[in-house]
């Protein structure tokens, strides 16, 4: 096959790239460091957006849509808010991915990160629908999925140039590390979220949280944004490896063409199941909690701090583990683990007295940590899955397209209602996530010893 259209990567034995990849374990130069703190921002301030509705709006949703909706038709606006986003992402992949192949991550992770900045600025001074009534629901929605494409593009760009400057001995621990950044994002605006509603109270339909507060951890996640995209410009130097590449005119193409279609639907499979899986442990559960257990203001802010916390170093353990035994087979044994333990500590939870609050955190963190552990690998699983020509748009879309169906879990927990009471239909949810996983694992190769630099 022709080397430019395959996106294979050129690089001379003994050159710059050779020495990034075959560098003592443990040795980072000044870019690469840059570079991997970068994406660790990048995630950071991409998970702190991403739940934004979730978690800061969620008191004050009512500011949005008409009071005399009912609770059920609040839920819905807000899961549809959460899916529009999470539904941007693929589209995003796909536009910056290609520019990423094409004109570098770089560039393109400026561009990204600027573009969800502005967006999140934008909703932070919406009116509400009092001032506009019912457009602004509709109009909060589309900042939403312009938000989502330009946080696809930051991932997309910014964790492939992280991964070609690791060294391949640590390649794992340190995609762990930067993806442990998505569990203190979410643990962030938890910590914000909490640190507002304090200072600003939002009792009754007047409160001043619900008025204005909830602006205020959209403006600290603009001002995050902000503040990375200059880093990345100032900073983080283009990847020595994507330089030295051949790069293909239509990288999304070359994705779905030949043995890279194959990579692809195999890293499609474990992250649907991945997907589900989180959804069930950080979008379902918050929702349990405060319907379920009673759960409410501080103690469900400090529940969920707790065990997004505890999350961040189990990420970073696996990633170490899995240089030792092997990607594919952490994988599988951590994804057995989740549809197990994992299962069972979420139905203990759910039947655990409300008055039981240490047992309730006790579980929601062992839960938390068990549905999601996976996950430490995928940042550095998928990058390892393609060549450096295709490997941004390959990261991007495997990343963000297997978001799409799990993105509707909710409709799946209501059509799964007519068989079974509700609140343990998010059982379903985390052992179909679990089995997926462990079959997409099971279908592709061990990875932790692929040469980036490789013509193969």
């Amino acid at each position: 096959m022709n080397n430019r259209r395959s996106g294979v990567t050129h690089a001379a034995p003994g050159n710059q790239t050779d020495d990034l990849q075959d560098q003592p374990a443990g040795t980072l130069s000044q870019p690469a460091r840059k570079a991997i703190w970068g994406a660790f921002i990048g995630f950071f301030v991409d998970n702190y957006d991403i739940f934004l509705p979730v978690i800061a709006l969620a008191p004050a949703i009512s500011y949005f849509i008409p009071r005399h909706n009912s609770p059920t038709m609040a839920t819905m606006i807000s899961a549809v808010i959460f899916a529009t986003t999470l539904i941007g992402r693929p589209l995003g992949a796909f536009i910056f991915g290609h520019f990423a192949d094409t004109i570098g991550r770089k560039r393109t992770a400026v561009i990204a990160v600027t573009g969800f900045g502005v967006a999140t600025l934008l909703i932070a001074l919406l009116p509400g629908y009092a001032h506009w009534g019912a457009p602004v629901i509709f109009i909060f929605i589309a900042l939403r999925l312009i938000d989502g494409i330009f946080l696809g593009g930051e991932y997309t760009s910014a964790s492939p140039l992280a991964m070609e400057y690791c060294p391949k001995p640590k390649r794992g621990l340190y995609g762990a590390v930067i993806q442990s950044a998505a569990s203190l994002g979410v643990a962030a605006i938890s910590v914000v979220t909490f640190v507002v509603l304090f200072a600003v109270p939002a009792r009754g339909p007047d409160a001043p949280y619900l008025r204005w507060g909830w602006r205020i951890p959209f403006l600290i996640g603009a001002i995050m944004a902000f503040g990375l995209a200059i880093y990345y410009y100032r900073s983080v130097e283009e990847s020595e490896l994507w330089c030295k590449t051949a790069h293909t005119r239509s990288p999304v193409k070359e994705v779905f063409r030949d043995q890279n279609l194959w990579h692809f639907l195999q890293v499609f499979v474990v992250m649907s199941g991945f997907w589900l899986s989180l959804n069930a442990a950080l979008a379902v559960m918050p929702g349990l909690l405060i319907r379920q257990m009673r759960v409410t203001g501080p103690h469900l802010t400090f529940t969920l701090i707790i065990a997004y916390v505890v999350l961040a170093p189990v990420y970073v353990i696996g990633g170490a583990v899995s240089q030792r035994i092997g990607r594919r087979t952490y994988l599988m044994v951590t994804s057995a683990v989740s549809a197990v333990l994992g299962t069972l500590c979420y139905y203990r939870l759910l039947q655990t007295a409300p008055s039981n609050f240490p047992m309730i955190v006790l579980l929601v963190t062992l839960t938390t940590v068990l549905v999601v552990a996976p996950g430490a690998l995928c940042t550095v699983y998928i990058n390892e899955r393609f060549q450096t020509g295709i490997r941004a748009s390959g990261f991007g879309l495997g990343y963000s397209l297997a978001i799409i169906l799990p993105a509707f879990f909710v409709f799946y927990q209501a059509a799964l209602a007519n068989l079974m009471p509700f609140k343990y239909t998010v059982l379903v949810l985390v052992l179909v996530g679990s089995i997926l996983i462990f079959i997409g694992a099971a279908l592709g190769p061990e990875t932790k010893d692929v040469d980036f630099a490789s013509t193969a």
